[in-house]
């Protein structure tokens, strides 16, 4: 009795915390061979015998908790349960997912190369197209430029609202400013930039700006017969790189010597372009306010 008294805590013990390993070790061990030669262990010690089958049961404790966290965020394991996952996956990482061709990070320094092949991808992936102009014209577009395919402009400003980047690197030179002109640019900024917000309007604007600069972006922008009112509008609703283009657009109208181009009357401009600069604006917008502001009314006593 006191050996069986004896051995009984041994059964016991946090060895048998786990259902996997109970049933591991019935079908493993005898309590015969147990009880007549293994000698009892302390129990902060497992037995040797059995330190195999309890690696099986080690996501029940508090150690292999922390062990399957730092995995997860080593490898990035999935945690849902309908995830399924393969053997090796508690040592080799899942492989990455495959880029759709849109994403894929190609950048061609190239820019005669460039419109060429975007040209190209305009009718299998014209989304492709855009992001491959981003990708290789946007971080650093040189001023010198060669002329961009009316074609590829065209859909540039037919997406406008996802273009306004490409547009305003390509109007950064004075070749494709009036490529941009003639494919309706001015036309297309004019009537969109309401509809849009932050950084897309303010790039939309220095675009359309810039596009002022050659005679027949003045000419288009002074026909325009929403021109005023928009840039108006815009002034009142962007920062202060917006409203430095805005105004600086008004000076390009105003400063026409035909006064048939004028949609609105001086006077109503002069308050909005006052307004404008009460609030925040930068110093070479306040410059350019301020001149236009003696323009205005210089028209206004004519």
């Amino acid at each position: 009795m006191k050996s069986h008294h004896h051995h009984q805590p041994k059964l016991k013990t946090p060895l048998f915390s786990c259902a996997f390993f109970r049933h591991c070790a019935q079908t493993v061990l005898s309590p015969t061979a147990t009880a007549t030669h293994t000698p009892p262990l302390p129990l902060t010690t497992p037995p040797p015998p059995l330190i195999k089958p309890s690696d099986q049961c080690e996501s029940s404790t508090s150690s292999s908790s922390s062990t399957t966290s730092f995995t997860q965020w080593r490898f990035s394991l999935p945690t849902t349960p309908n995830t399924t996952t393969t053997q090796n996956d508690s040592t080799t990482p899942p492989p990455p997912p495959s880029p759709s061709p849109s994403t894929i990070t190609i950048t061609i320094p190239n820019l005669q190369e460039l419109f060429h092949v975007s040209e190209l991808q305009l009718s299998t992936d014209p989304t492709a197209a855009l992001h491959l102009l981003e990708r290789s014209l946007v971080p650093n577009p040189p001023q010198d430029q060669p002329p961009c395919p009316p074609t590829l402009m065209t859909h540039l400003i037919t997406n406008l609202n996802s273009a306004t980047k490409i547009l305003f690197a390509l109007c950064l030179s004075d070749t494709n400013r009036r490529v941009a002109v003639e494919a309706g640019a001015v036309g297309a900024v004019v009537e969109s930039a309401p509809e849009l917000e932050g950084p897309p309007a303010e790039r939309a604007l220095a675009a359309l700006e810039l596009m002022c600069t050659v005679a027949e972006g003045a000419e288009a922008v002074r026909a325009h017969a929403l021109a005023v009112p928009v840039m108006v509008t815009m002034m009142g609703k962007t920062g202060a790189r917006g409203k430095e283009y805005a105004i600086g657009v008004l000076a390009v109208i105003y400063g026409g010597a035909v006064a048939e181009h004028m949609t609105a009357p001086p006077e109503e401009v002069a308050r909005a372009v006052e307004l404008a600069l009460q609030g925040e604006c930068s110093a070479r917008g306040k410059r350019k306010g301020g001149q236009l502001l003696k323009t205005l009314l210089h028209h206004h006593l004519a």
